[in-house]
């Protein structure tokens, strides 16, 4: 029983680490908070708009696409700051490459958006 404890105290633990991560992205990063806006624009939409159970998987999964894009950014920029402090243009390079990784998705997310809304609203 006390395995069992043990064990949940650790992932409760674990949740808050990661909720700790979250709520620095949402605290440090001006577009995580934009991230966050638009993902609920688009959920009060997709329940406006009445989405199938198949789009709003699609929908849910750009949502999830763009913030972990965002978190792996956040970390990344980060870890490269607190590496290396002074500029460094293959620093700045590396953080550059990153958050055009969140612009991928997030224009992927858009053109799935329009894929999946515009046929409701034609």
């Amino acid at each position: 029983m006390q395995a069992i404890k043990t064990f949940l105290f650790n992932r409760l633990k674990s949740v808050g680490y990661a909720l700790d991560g979250l709520r620095f992205m949402l605290g440090s990063q001006h577009n995580a908070r934009v991230h966050l806006v638009l993902a609920c624009f688009t959920v009060a939409l997709a329940f406006i708009t009445g989405l199938s159970q198949q789009d709003w998987l699609w929908v849910l999964l750009m949502i999830g696409l763009v913030w972990f894009a965002e978190a792996m950014n956040t970390a990344f920029e980060h870890l490269c700051d607190v590496v290396s402090p002074q500029f460094s243009e293959d620093v700045r390079r590396a953080k550059d490459v990153a958050a055009g990784a969140v612009l991928i998705c997030a224009a992927l997310a858009v053109v799935t958006g329009l894929i999946i809304f515009l046929p409701y609203w034609i």
